[in-house]
């Protein structure tokens, strides 16, 4: 059983140490509470946004510097944003951890957002912006998650509308950085080869003279019940139509949560090893060469989010065709249930997908930090055993509950000009 120190600094730091000694490495990260969802309309993307400017340098680590000592050292450095968060990490030799550790407390309250920089990065965004867009399946997402959700923050996509990366300036980057890049909202989480006493004095060393300063309260709206289907049609350049099917479910903390998994790993296979043509909508889809591909998948968030499955369409066949089938699937899975043999399958396949996911220090400190951001410190130790209870009767049940008309978001991207490939 690995040592697991849990600690809170005066200043309201979140520290979490895990030892592993399988191998001379550790794994430092630092994960701020707040993502997309904490974006108001005319700063969506600012989460993003901000993240980028944190590689540009402080006055103790010029832009460049921490390239070279952790490639210097045999590391990995990186960050992202997500809907519910934002993460920094480096992964190091553990004799060379000291390096992360001032790093990533220099630049929680040394960033510099130089002007300059902030505009040429406003490049940069947007660039990215537009090179998704060059996928279909973007625009379609996109508009769904817009329908889906009219209030809350998930409505948007982490890379920002255009429209505010257009806009926004430096001062609105420095803003968000200043109110959220603060101890009391953020966690550290360190897993690796090192001893927690000795760890935990250089966190004290390095981050606990960082004034607290004030908790911020998060930006967050709840969204109304749905009160009825909805749908979307969307029109882009291009060969192929897709279908999007959605369904609100809870959050990864529901009881709920790890029932939904298991029936997606049956339903679409999403969330089992290896491929999913033994999944029930791939024999009903793909196998009868209606569609050319499935995929489905739910993501453990911090507020109620949705179950999505995409389905592309084979030339020649129709949306009604999919909708069809799909709603035959979803019709058959909540009066004949499952089996106790696609229940132990995709136990089985579930198991092996997180095992497979979480065998390096890096992903167990990725997933440390983002259970407490979650809601549960606990969420990530105790995930395969609220797996291995869940019965037929229980994907029954929600099956029923969640996969019906009133909770249900649909979108159809129709290719506008089937003569013009998709730029």
């Amino acid at each position: 059983m690995s040592k697991v120190t849990r600690r809170t600094l005066a200043n309201g730091l979140t520290v979490i140490l895990k030892e592993v000694h399988t191998a001379p490495v550790i794994s430092w990260w630092v994960a701020y509470k707040v993502g997309s969802r904490n974006e108001p309309t005319g700063k969506t993307g600012v989460s993003h946004w901000v993240e980028h400017m944190m590689f540009k340098g402080t006055e103790q680590f010029p832009a460049g510097m921490l390239d070279r000592e952790i490639d210097r050292a045999g590391g990995q450095w990186n960050a992202f944003t997500s809907m519910d968060y934002t993460m920094y990490y480096e992964t190091l030799p553990a004799d060379k951890i000291d390096i992360a550790m001032r790093a990533e407390a220099d630049r929680m309250i040394n960033a510099q957002f130089d002007p300059e920089e902030t505009e040429s990065e406003r490049t940069v965004i947007i660039s990215e912006r537009q090179g998704a867009e060059n996928r279909p399946t973007f625009w379609l997402q996109e508009e769904v998650r817009g329908l889906a959700f009219r209030v809350h923050g998930y409505h948007h996509e982490i890379l920002g509308d255009e429209t505010d990366l257009r806009t926004m300036t430096r001062d609105d980057l420095y803003n968000h950085y200043r109110y959220h890049y603060s101890p009391s909202n953020a966690i550290a989480i360190g897993v690796g080869a090192f001893d927690s006493d000795e760890m935990m004095a250089k966190i004290e060393e390095y981050y606990g003279g960082i004034p607290a300063g004030e908790k911020p309260t998060l930006f967050v709206r709840p969204e109304p019940p749905q009160q009825g289907e909805r749908r979307t049609i969307v029109e882009r350049p291009g060969g192929t139509t897709f279908y999007e099917i959605c369904h609100r479910i809870p959050s990864a903390t529901h009881e709920d949560w790890a029932k939904l998994e298991i029936l997606d790993n049956i339903f679409t296979g999403s969330s089992g090893a290896g491929d999913n043509k033994t999944s029930r909508l791939y024999q009903a889809l793909v196998k009868t060469e209606v569609a050319a591909s499935v995929g489905g998948g739910i993501n453990p968030t911090i507020d109620p989010y949705l179950y999505s499955i995409i389905v592309t369409l084979r030339e020649g066949r129709t949306i009604e065709e999919a909708e069809k089938v799909m709603l035959d699937a979803i019709k058959r899975l909540q009066t004949e249930g499952i089996t106790e043999a696609e229940l132990e399958k995709a136990k089985k396949q579930a198991k092996a997908s997180f095992a497979y996911s979480t065998e390096s220090v890096t992903e167990q400190a990725y997933w440390l930090a983002k259970s407490i951001i979650l809601g549960d410190e606990d969420w990530f130790d105790n995930y395969v055993e609220r797996l291995a209870s869940v019965t037929v009767k229980d994907v029954l049940d929600v099956a029923n509950r969640y996969l019906v008309p009133k909770n249900r978001v649909v979108g159809i991207l129709l290719p506008s000009d089937p003569e013009v490939e998709a730029v």
